[in-house]
Formats: C-alpha cells, structure tokens, sequence
C-alpha cells in the first residue's frame, strides 16, 4: 500500500523521512507558489550503512521551477536506517507543497 509524507510551509525546507522499516520510494511531488528564486533543492538518501553510500537522487536549481515531479523508473529501496531528506533554503519564503509517496516492503 503506498503512503504519503506531505509537508507545506514558507520557510526553508528539511525534511527527513526515516520510518525505521524497509521501504521503496515511488515519487516525490513538489508544487511552489512561484517560481522558487536561487538555490538548489536537494533529495538525498542518508544511508544508515554510513556516508561511503549516501546518494543525491536530485539536485535542482529553482530559479524559475514552480513544480518537481521525481518519477523513478524502478522504485528507489530503502533499509532500515536510511532516511530521505529533501532539502531547500527557501530565501525567497515560497509557500511549498511537498508529497513524498512511499511504500513499506518486507
């Protein structure tokens, strides 16, 4: 069954989703009131193995982005201790809508 994290807000985003299980990202929606202004928007998987195997799965400038849509081709799997984090300054104070949709696996 595929699960949704949202967050909204204006201010800088840090989100970190971590929970505790196994489990596949199917996609990351990201929708911003205006264009975003300089910065990149990073997603990133902080593995629980350590650094050697931390990945960036995007990096965007958002000068003049309003909308992401991060459709992996095969779903992205994560362990136990691996946590995704999306991460953004915000400097121009956007109000964002952020939908990671997820799914628990054995």
């Amino acid at each position: 069954m595929r699960r949704h994290t949202r967050a909204t807000g204006a201010a800088a985003v840090a989100i970190a989703l971590a929970p505790n299980i196994h489990f596949q990202l199917n996609e990351v929606r990201i929708h911003l009131s205006a264009a975003g202004g300089a910065g990149d928007l990073t997603i990133t998987v902080n593995a629980g193995a350590g650094g050697a195997y931390d990945v960036v799965l995007l990096t965007q400038d958002m000068t003049l982005v309003t909308d992401i849509v991060l459709l992996p081709a095969q779903p992205h799997d994560f362990v136990v201790g691996d946590v995704l984090e999306i991460a953004w300054a915000n400097a121009n104070t956007r109000t964002y809508g952020i939908d990671v949709i997820w799914s628990a696996t054995a």
